[in-house]
């Protein structure tokens, strides 16, 4: 079969890898695949994947690619695409419709949609809002990452058809990643306990409240925690951390192109975001059998950990709270035996076979 996976911008961030995964799972099993970019971000190269045609659009606004989609899609002729987020599913959609294309369309909604739609009247949330409630009827399915996310999407939208369907996560590829070796001295120096993190240096991850609390854990006993991520707190967050007399025990690591072998190598994983769709390098640590501390946030920790059952779960921006959660993690580790159970929705296998069950194929 053809299919088309598509994703508005490409960066080292949640949605686009998640896309890229998708496209190759399906090209892994003898499918045609096109991966089309709207844009590439800066200093990074188009990527590159194996049985996957990857098209790079060049456009930096997603409403600029509604002609290219009509272009691509009456020459192409997919039998089922993958979009994901709000504001280019609107445009995939719309470019069916202009297209005549036949193609069945599962489009994924990956952040609250509390931030993507707005009741403020003619704003461009508000737009969205109701050019997406008058397009929704033509895809085939429209899912959420996360069945907390469902049930927002339903108080927005009457009768809202979402339903949830999970990322992939748990690849072969990313199991081989994890076995890589490390060269970091304080991986290698095990004298004490080592706390990673991971993700863009924003507010809202949290990663303040990380810093304080690992400074509260700090005065009981030695540890130190690597956060691996760029973005535009990092002088601020730089700041705290010498300001807390932490530069010994806390490192900015900035960007690494495979994270996942140092969260084997660590002993538990931090989220402390305020807010999430569902993360996913929440699962890849629990792939590495680093035990997870995550906030519970909106959405996708609480699901991920089963409410406890699977690692540590703790109020949001409350850094005493987690620095508990931190020191419970160390004293008392989650078996890989037990991790594993909560991995396999994430699976290759259990992903499509619930994309193609909505789809009908």
């Amino acid at each position: 079969m053809k299919f088309t996976v598509i994703v508005a911008r490409y960066a080292i961030t949640g949605v686009p890898l998640a896309q890229a995964r998708l496209a190759s799972a399906l090209a892994g099993r003898g499918h045609e695949v096109d991966l089309i970019i709207g844009y590439v971000a800066e200093s990074l190269p188009v990527p590159e994947l194996d049985g996957v045609t990857v098209i790079h659009l060049n456009r930096p606004k997603v409403r600029h690619i509604l002609f290219d989609i009509v272009r691509y899609l009456k020459a192409a002729k997919p039998d089922a695409i993958f979009s994901a987020e709000d504001h280019l599913n609107a445009v995939v959609i719309m470019g069916a419709l202009l297209s005549g294309s036949k193609a069945k369309i599962t489009g994924s909604s990956r952040v609250n949609p509390f931030d993507t739609y707005s009741k403020k009247i003619l704003s461009k949330r508000w737009f969205l809002k109701r050019i997406m409630g008058a397009l929704m009827w033509r895809a085939t399915a429209l899912t959420c990452v996360s069945q907390a996310m469902v049930d927002q999407y339903r108080t927005l939208f009457r009768n809202a058809p979402h339903v949830c369907v999970y990322n992939i996560v748990d690849t072969p590829a990313a199991r081989t990643r994890i076995a890589e070796p490390v060269d970091h001295l304080w991986f290698i120096d095990r004298a004490m306990p080592i706390l990673v993190a991971a993700g863009q240096l924003g507010p809202w991850k949290g990663f303040s409240d990380l810093i304080a609390a690992v400074h509260i854990v700090a005065q009981k006993q030695p540890l130190r925690l690597v956060i691996f991520g760029e973005g535009p707190q990092r002088a601020d967050l730089q700041s705290q951390i010498d300001t807390l007399g932490m530069s010994d025990s806390i490192r900015l690591e900035g960007h690494v192109s495979n994270p996942l072998k140092y969260f084997a190598h660590a002993d538990a994983f931090v989220l402390s975001s305020l807010l999430e769709g569902m993360p996913n390098v929440l699962i890849e640590a629990m792939m590495a059998a680093c035990t997870p501390v995550a906030t519970d946030c909106p959405t996708g920790p609480r699901e991920i950990l089963e409410s406890g059952r699977y690692g540590y779960l703790v109020p949001v921006e409350n850094p005493e709270a987690l620095a508990t959660g931190i020191e419970n993690a160390l004293r008392n580790p989650v078996s890989a035996e037990v991790l594993a159970e909560a991995l396999k929705p994430f699976q290759e296998d259990a992903v499509l076979a619930e994309h193609f069950r909505l789809l009908g194929l």
